[in-house]
């Protein structure tokens, strides 16, 4: 059996709908993983299920919205009921920023929405995942994966986007604390962070020839990441080959941060 075989493991990802996350999604499926894919969009989370159709794992999808401490409780509880457990939380779901406003302007709710999404949402998906995780190792099956995506964003000074940057250091931050706390019960804990990715978020500020002519020379593999780009990463981070790896964050961004 390869080190890479997911079969029998079962995955959330949520955001898992599009872009980055359905890049993983997609790969999990087709290394034998059962996915359920969390995401706000009743039709793009169906869209997404279909376009997982045809690989080994199963895929199912819940209508969540990842702010709701209660719609990801339903979420993980229907997870549980149609697959039995779950083995990994890849809490992806999240907003940008934008970076149109300068930081004086910023409003409060501006602020409290990035936070909203970008952190609590972590916090809620991977307390629900967490929980059942350490009930399982309590019972003699003692595994679990919890990745989340962060963002380039956390290492870089990035101008009128604070509050993006601000949840996205704090993601780091989040998974080094899990990674200690629940090591002692066969669960790891780590951020991906992301370059620039082609993504519906990122569709409009890659349409400006200006960023573009900008941002390409400074990428040494001279192109824009696609959503298939995270599926190795993702299956290695579910797969046991990643059992002794922890506490990590992991920059996909083709050399962008080396050059």
């Amino acid at each position: 059996m390869s080190i890479f075989d997911l079969s029998g493991r079962v995955a959330v990802v949520t955001g898992g709908n599009g872009g980055i996350g359905l890049g993983m999604a997609q790969a999990l499926a087709a290394a034998g993983c059962n996915v359920s894919i969390w995401g706000r969009n009743a039709d793009k989370n169906k869209a997404a299920v279909a376009s997982l159709s045809s690989l080994p794992g199963k895929a199912e999808a819940q209508v969540c919205d990842v702010t709701d401490p209660a719609s990801v409780k339903a979420a993980m509880d229907a997870t549980l009921k149609a697959f039995g457990r779950v083995d990994g939380c890849f809490a992806n779901a999240g907003i940008g920023g934008g970076g149109r406003q300068s930081f004086i302007e910023r409003t409060e709710e501006q602020w409290r929405t990035m936070f909203a999404t970008n952190l609590d949402g972590v916090f809620h998906a991977f307390q629900a995942a967490a929980r059942h995780m350490t009930e399982r190792a309590a019972n003699g099956d003692a595994f679990g994966r919890l990745v989340a995506t962060s963002s380039l964003a956390s290492i870089f000074g990035t101008a009128r986007n604070e509050h993006y940057a601000a949840t996205k250091a704090a993601i780091n931050a989040l998974v080094r604390a899990l990674a200690v706390e629940l090591a002692r019960h066969n669960i790891t804990a780590n951020a991906i962070l992301p370059g620039w990715i082609k993504s519906d978020m990122t569709a409009g500020i890659m349409g400006n020839d200006k960023f573009v002519a900008n941002v390409m020379p400074r990428i040494p593999m001279r192109r824009f990441g696609e959503p298939e780009d995270f599926g190795g990463i993702a299956v290695y981070l579910m797969s046991k080959a990643s059992s002794y790896h922890t506490a990590d964050t992991f920059v996909i961004d083709g050399g962008y941060t080396a050059f």
